[in-house]
């Protein structure tokens, strides 16, 4: 069994931790593990209000036994132990049996504990020989984008469950894989129940955080004209229920119809906290939005509101804004200033997606064509059109290199048939290269021999493979969007592009990552295969040199045909490629491509 709580700062998280071994020590004594986020916040924080506990509770102090037996992480108490460990110490994780295991600001802990697994694993395993073994983790969450919906049943909102790329938050997966109650309370003033939740906190965002302390109130969803007080808060507090999708409020205070999980989980807004008033959370709200700094951003909305933080607002453009990089150029035009052509493409399971850019002077670049190809990635078909795509002419030019996805982003759910990806590779040798994606890398591209044939297994032949740098490729993506209109370099598109294509080019957004080590890229949308697929035609790009050309005729890249290992940051301008001997195509092809995808 796993218990799993999640809400905001000062809203009790230790207390209730505290009540409940004090309760199981004093009536069900068995054995305890604590694990706190560090062995200063055990030893300095918990272990005296720990401590305190006993002392306070009459059935417990005499009950505490003390002198020598008695260490600072480790108690004896109605004759079971309690041990307070923490997540930088595998050691004291895995030292004593136990039937209770607590897990306190599991966000805050590492990752992996000196190789030996994560810290809620190891303690989990601590409760194989208790059959009532109880799991107990409470924490704050950090990073994600979740969505909302109104469930059919309650007709409440909730948050939607997301993929493990859209919540990057370990505390907030947990959550989700339990029955993902969520406190709800009753309007004071309709007496309709609704969930709290932050964009339900309403203040000046545009006065002061002294004046966002004194005016905020929370407005009901439901229409109410009177706004919802702090001196409501106790009595909705009191009157409030946590309550699953799926079921009804009758079936809420009745505890049935539950989800079929063996873990229970419930979120509780920041709002809800007895400690913080409505006034103090947004005033720590407007003060972080103020500042534009992300950092602090993302703490207030962790810390007051008890809600996963999406970096958006001034991080990422709108997607309409996407839509104003248009020029009046036609899809499959080629743009005067164009002199090479490449294309990414993004490998999924049921389809290929591809971009195609022109490049020209100081890296201005401009989208030719765009679409999907429909179709199983391991069957042969999706790969004769893309063969037929890349084989096409454009104007008067050609696609002079191609970068295939062969694990582009990591953390993919579906996996990329690689052999299908390594075979197109070695077919087209000349001007198609296989890629896989990193999150960090010391360059932003190299190349690399392997050994592979097409079902996958080794053979004696070599295929290089691009190794990217995904951050590096994205950022400059996302920096050419906002790209001055009066300086050349500028990122195209062209005209009547559709809304689509424009919100999968903002469906990420860069982030720090927590404890400022590095970034990350969150996702907002599953649907942001064309951003991919514009990274891979400027890595394709930038392999040929493109970053290097200025106005000069004399520094136009032409790419040479692949050797044995290519060195891509000192490829030189070279003779063009040879023509390609002509491709069997559909005489309806770019018909059936002009609105991006194969009909």
């Amino acid at each position: 069994m796993k218990v799993v709580g999640v809400t905001a700062a000062q809203s009790g998280k230790t207390e209730t931790i505290l009540d409940v071994i004090g309760e199981r020590l004093d009536t069900r004594p068995k054995p305890i593990i604590y694990v706190g986020p560090s062995k200063e916040f055990n030893v300095d924080q918990f272990e005296p209000r720990l401590m305190a506990l006993f002392d306070e509770a009459e059935s417990l102090a005499k009950k505490v036994v003390r002198g020598r037996r008695m260490k600072k992480t480790r108690k004896i108490v109605n004759g079971v132990s309690i041990r307070l460990a923490h997540a930088g110490s595998s050691t004291a994780i895995k030292s004593d049996p136990a039937a209770l295991g607590i897990v306190d600001e599991y966000e805050e802990m590492i990752a992996n504990i000196k190789g030996q697994g994560d810290p809620l694993g190891l303690l989990e395993a601590r409760g194989d020989t208790h059959a009532d073994f109880v799991t107990f983790l409470v924490s704050t969450a950090s990073l994600g984008f979740v969505e909302t919906e109104i469930d059919p049943v309650s007709g409440l909102e909730f948050f939607k469950v997301g993929t493990e790329e859209e919540v990057p938050s370990p505390t907030w997966r947990q959550f989700q894989l339990g029955t993902r109650h969520h406190f709800a309370w009753q309007c004071p003033h309709c007496d309709e129940y609704f969930i709290p939740m932050l964009k339900h906190l309403v203040y000046n965002r545009k006065g002061s955080p002294a004046q966002a302390r004194r005016e905020a109130y929370v407005q009901c969803p439901y229409g109410c004209v009177e706004p919802i007080l702090d001196k409501h808060k106790e009595l909705m507090n009191e009157t409030g229920l946590a309550i699953a999708p799926g079921q009804s409020i009758e079936d809420a205070r009745a505890d049935r119809n539950l989800p079929d999980t063996n873990v229970y989980s419930q979120w509780t807004s920041g709002l809800c906290s007895p400690f913080q008033t409505f006034g103090q959370r947004a005033e720590r709200m407007l003060t972080a939005i103020q500042s534009g700094e992300m950092d602090k951003l993302q703490t207030a909305t962790n810390a007051a509101g008890g809600e996963l933080f999406t970096p958006i607002g001034g991080d990422v453009p709108e997607w309409d804004a996407i839509q104003k990089l248009a020029l009046p150029y036609r899809e499959f035009d080629i743009p005067a200033g164009a002199l090479i052509l490449t294309c990414g493409v993004d490998v999924q399971k049921n389809r290929l997606v591809y971009a195609v850019r022109a490049w020209g002077a100081r890296s201005e670049s401009w989208l030719i064509t765009r679409g999907e190809i429909w179709g199983p990635t391991d069957e042969d078909g999706v790969w004769t059109d893309l063969a037929e795509l890349l084989a096409s002419r454009f104007g008067s030019m050609h696609i002079v290199r191609t970068f295939v996805d062969a694990g582009f982003r990591p953390g993919k759910k579906e996996a990329v048939p690689e052999h299908k990806v390594y075979e197109f590779a070695r077919r087209f040798s000349r001007t198609v290269y296989a890629t896989k994606g990193f999150e960090t890398r010391p360059t932003p591209l190299s190349v690399n021999t392997i050994d592979v044939k097409a079902n996958g297994g080794r053979a004696k032949y070599g295929l290089d493979l691009v190794r990217l740098s995904t951050d590096f490729f994205k950022s400059w993506v996302h920096e050419r969007i906002r790209w001055p209109e009066d300086q050349p370099g500028g990122w195209h598109l062209f005209e009547g592009i559709d809304e689509d294509y424009c919100k999968q080019i903002v469906s990420e957004a860069r982030t720090k990552k927590p404890g400022g080590a590095g970034f990350t890229w969150i996702v907002k949308s599953k649907q942001n295969h064309f951003l991919d697929c514009e990274a891979l035609t400027y890595a394709a790009a930038y392999m040929i040199g493109i970053q290097r050309l200025r106005d000069d005729p004399a520094t136009r890249p032409a790419p040479e045909p692949k050797q044995q290992q290519p060195e891509p940051e000192l490829e030189t301008a070279g003779a063009a490629p040879a023509a390609k001997p002509p491709a069997k195509r559909n005489s309806g092809f770019l018909g059936a491509k002009r609105r991006g995808g194969y009909l």
